[in-house]
């Protein structure tokens, strides 16, 4: 299950900033909306279950807490929290608003002015999820 949860929540996180940088209009934009919904209820139940099966497995084998890869996993997941759960959403939802004012199918320069600023937090989820991947594959120490 903790693998499954590792795939769900951080592989299809890989997908949401790929899928909102390619849009070019506005059409695209707001489908790009829809399906990036559709993906983030995968990320959040999937991360959820990372974490609550990630705990499960420190409850039934109290020696991992005692272990640099796996505390330092519980870390690195909590410290990427306040990015994903606040900051981007944030940044999303000023991306819907400024979709939901134009009357013609051209997106904005706000629209991407917006955009490359998430570009650093999306930045930093991916290495975090790479980061987490490597330490619970190879458990380094």
């Amino acid at each position: 299950m903790h693998i499954i949860s590792a795939v769900c929540g951080l592989g299809a996180a890989f997908a949401l900033p790929v899928l909102m940088k390619k849009p070019e209009t506005v059409t695209q934009a707001k489908f790009a909306f829809k399906v990036n919904a559709g993906i983030e209820k995968i990320v959040k139940i999937g991360s959820i279950t990372l974490l609550v099966t990630g705990l499960i497995l420190g409850a039934l084998n109290p020696s991992l807490f005692t272990q640099i890869w796996y505390i330092v996993s519980i870390v690195i997941f909590i410290m990427v929290q306040p990015v994903v759960a606040v900051i981007l959403p944030k940044k999303l939802a000023e991306l819907e608003k400024i979709l939901n004012s134009i009357k013609e199918d051209k997106l904005p320069d706000s629209y991407f002015q917006i955009s490359k600023q998430m570009a650093p937090y999306n930045g930093f989820t991916h290495l975090a999820a790479i980061v987490l991947i490597i330490l619970m594959v190879l458990k380094p120490f």
